[in-house]
């Protein structure tokens, strides 16, 4: 029989952090964070990190273990979610994947190699600096015209993926292949996938509380003193959504309300993204949370499923 991995993933403030720590603890567990803000030192408050409180209830690996000035990636992420994969299995316990980047998820799923980054760094540089000067969008519409299904799936702004797609073309690829195309299935373990959703609405005020209790958290002085550190806007990990909108703020782009306000309309969009990406999951057991009973209540056919799954051939 396979090693068991179970994931918990979806959209931000569904309810994950609490999700995982209660399979954690009924199933003797421990939890592997798959969230690219959470990694990183000193972003506690931006991040909606779990408390100390929260990580003393399980264990948790992958956060506050990157610092903030280091460029991080996929590609870093992989190896080191692997092994403390390892390090959970190695103690007999059942390791919990949680949270909502994609790519981290992707990685663990699939058969990802990361040792050889293809492509031409000539061309690549070509393309970094026209995007730097004319802006990302020039790239989406080069893609627009080699690939048009691709540039479809892809959005305007995501300089990375958009110059790996030109690569790719370029590299005589053909096409840049679809999501159910790209990867196989990893054979490391049996994975056993768990999706939350909310009712949109429900979520989206979820959404805008959690911002409203992170500034009263002090996302703001939180924001200074990365800076203070001497972090800016370009480093990865400022680029993340609450530390980007306030840093607007603080360069006197707009009010306080502004970035605020901005904060909660770019988290619901990105709680969007997260569910057009998650939702391709075919193998995805979906569970939908509600507060009109408790999370008790919402947990217990999750705890079956689980049961279930962990216990099956």
């Amino acid at each position: 029989m396979k090693r068991k991995l179970l994931i918990v993933a979806g959209p931000t403030a569904v309810g994950k952090t609490e999700t995982a720590i209660q399979l954690a603890t009924r199933f003797a567990g421990e939890v592997v964070s798959a969230d690219s803000m959470q990694i990183y030192k000193y972003m506690d408050i931006g991040s909606a990190k779990p408390t100390p409180e929260e990580q003393a209830r399980a264990v948790h690996h992958l956060v506050d273990v990157i610092d903030p000035s280091s460029p991080f990636s996929v590609a870093e992420y992989q190896p080191m979610a692997k092994a403390a994969i390892e390090d959970v299995f190695s103690r007999g316990k059942v390791p919990i994947i949680s949270g909502g980047t994609g790519l981290y998820v992707n990685s663990l799923i699939y058969d990802m190699d990361f040792s050889a980054p293809p492509g031409d760094k000539e061309y690549r540089r070509e393309l970094e600096e026209l995007a730097k000067r004319d802006g990302s969008e020039v790239l989406h519409k080069m893609l627009a015209e080699k690939d048009p299904a691709a540039a479809e799936r892809i959005h305007p702004n995501n300089e990375k993926k958009i110059i790996r797609a030109l690569e790719i073309l370029k590299e005589g690829q053909g096409r840049v292949k679809e999501f159910s195309e790209s990867f196989q299935p990893t054979k490391d373990y049996d994975v056993i996938l768990i999706g939350l959703e909310r009712d949109r609405a429900e979520l989206y005020d979820r959404i805008n509380r959690r911002v409203d209790l992170l500034m009263e958290a002090g996302l703001l002085e939180e924001v200074k003193r990365l800076l203070d550190l001497g972090l800016a806007e370009e480093h990865i990990s400022m680029k993340g959504i609450g530390y980007k909108e306030i840093i607007g703020y603080l360069h006197g782009e707009y009010s306080l309300e502004e970035a605020v306000d901005l904060v909660k309309k770019n988290t619901r969009h990105y709680a969007k993204r997260q569910l057009t990406w998650f939702k391709r999951y075919e193998t995805m057991k979906w569970f939908c949370f509600s507060e009109k009973v408790s999370f008790e209540e919402n947990m217990e056919p999750v705890f079956t499923y689980v049961k279930e799954a962990l216990c099956g051939e």
